[in-house]
């Protein structure tokens, strides 16, 4: 589903962008954020906090829960992560701090998942919002289905 021309060169950009985006609001960039970020994007597919754990203790044998959800915290609050709720893991942003308001397509089969941005359907969910006097806070709209190449 992801339209991925160089691996290699999509992981550095995640890096360099965060970087970029730590420096810009002047936050650290830590050790253990660049790796569990890195670890996301790794395979483009969704990874469970537990999954990024069992990762990562591998390589530092001090590494817990909770090291792991502050970073995923932190990546999540500067727009460089999301969570998917319905599968409770997390995929890195392929556009961040452009869009607060994405949503999902999750492919049943392969696991992927596509980020989309829709601005029509963003400002349908807001006049219903607004129609029925609910105060937003954010959408995340996720949806499950086959994608392309599975359907082959």
């Amino acid at each position: 589903m992801l339209h991925c021309a160089n691996h290699t060169s999509c992981v550095a950009e995640a890096l360099q962008n965060a970087e970029s985006i730590c420096k810009e609001r002047g936050v650290r960039f830590t050790n253990i954020r660049r790796k569990v970020l890195q670890m996301l994007w790794k395979h483009h597919s969704p990874a469970k906090a537990y999954d990024i754990l069992d990762t990562l203790s591998k390589e530092d044998v001090s590494a817990r829960p909770p090291t792991v959800y502050r970073a995923l915290d932190f990546l999540q609050e500067n727009g460089l992560v999301h969570k998917i709720n319905s599968l409770n893991a997390y995929v890195g942003c392929s556009h961040p701090l452009k869009h607060d308001d994405c949503y999902f397509l999750i492919c049943e089969k392969c696991g992927e998942i596509e980020e989309c941005c829709n601005h029509v359907l963003n400002d349908a969910i807001e006049a219903t919002a607004d129609k029925n006097k609910f105060c937003l806070k954010h959408i995340n709209v996720e949806i499950e289905g086959t994608c392309q190449g599975c359907q082959a």
